[in-house]
């Protein structure tokens, strides 16, 4: 068996629950309670910004 195969094989098995548990980890990590807010701040600071606002400092 040579170096291809024996990635080959490991890619196939183990990767695979590899990759579907880190992919799993990230869903969650996004959809975890109380980040609904922290995302929420975070798509308004397109926002924040005025430059035509004259008040600003």
């Amino acid at each position: 068996m040579n170096l291809y195969e024996t990635l080959r094989h490991f890619a196939d098995s183990w990767g695979l629950l590899a990759l579907a548990l880190v992919f799993l980890a990230i869903v969650l990590w996004a959809f975890r309670p109380g980040s609904k807010r922290a995302y929420r701040d975070q798509a308004d600071i397109p926002f924040k910004y005025d430059p035509e606002d004259r008040n600003r400092e």
